[in-house]
């Protein structure tokens, strides 16, 4: 289980991920295991090239709760 991402430094959803991932400015990603497959695929890929650590969540609507927001999500960052 993953611990409530309490923190303004984060960003929640595949292009602000990506956004993210581009800038270096992520430290960590959280994505969904039932997120579309394309959207794993793409952001799994971009993280072992920059060599950032992904932790893998039960559900999209479990990865919403621990972001706090009301609405499911595919993946989310923290960043540095």
């Amino acid at each position: 289980m993953v611990s409530k991402l309490n923190t303004d430094k984060k960003v929640v959803g595949t292009k602000q991920v990506k956004r993210a991932l581009m800038n270096g400015k992520a430290k960590t990603v959280y994505i969904a295991k039932d997120a579309d497959n394309r959207i794993k695929n793409e952001i799994i890929t971009v993280c072992n090239e920059k060599q950032i650590p992904i932790i893998h969540v039960e559900t999209m609507e479990k990865l919403g709760e621990t972001c706090n927001i009301d609405v499911s999500a595919a993946c989310a960052a923290l960043l540095k």
